[in-house]
């Protein structure tokens, strides 16, 4: 039975109501999706910096420590033949650790992508999709 020209059931209004709750629908799963991709891009990029604070840490103690035996080598230069040889090897061993961390923390900082590019790059997508979707349809 129709009132007014409304019509009841499967009508026009029922079908704009069908309509606007799929595309309810689809909005909120394309936004749990890209909540999802920026959520671990975050977590990366949260191990990331602690990757790259330990790394600098390693390198400040390891110059430290080479300082510290560089020292040690200058005082025991005076004393037997045997200690300055160990000294230098020693400070040799953590010179060359600082320098490899430092290369590490230099490699590291270079290779790291922009902080939520997937979830950019997703947006991006969407955006041109729904663009392709509106020119088709005029």
């Amino acid at each position: 039975m129709a009132q007014g020209g409304i019509e009841a059931g499967n009508g026009p209004i029922s079908t704009l109501i069908g309509s606007l709750k799929n595309m309810l629908s689809s909005l909120i799963a394309i936004a749990q999706t890209r909540l999802e991709i920026a959520s671990t891009e975050l977590q990366e990029e949260i191990g990331r910096a602690a990757n790259l604070l330990l790394w600098a840490f390693v390198a400040l103690f390891a110059a430290g420590i080479g300082l510290f035996v560089g020292a040690l080598v200058l005082i025991f230069a005076f004393w037997e033949n045997h200690r300055v040889l160990v000294s230098v090897l020693v400070m040799g061993f953590f010179f060359l650790l600082a320098v490899f961390a430092v290369l590490m923390l230099r490699v590291k900082l270079k290779r790291r992508s922009p902080l939520f590019a997937a979830t950019i790059a997703e947006f991006s997508h969407d955006r041109e999709h729904l663009d392709r979707r509106h020119a088709e349809r005029e």
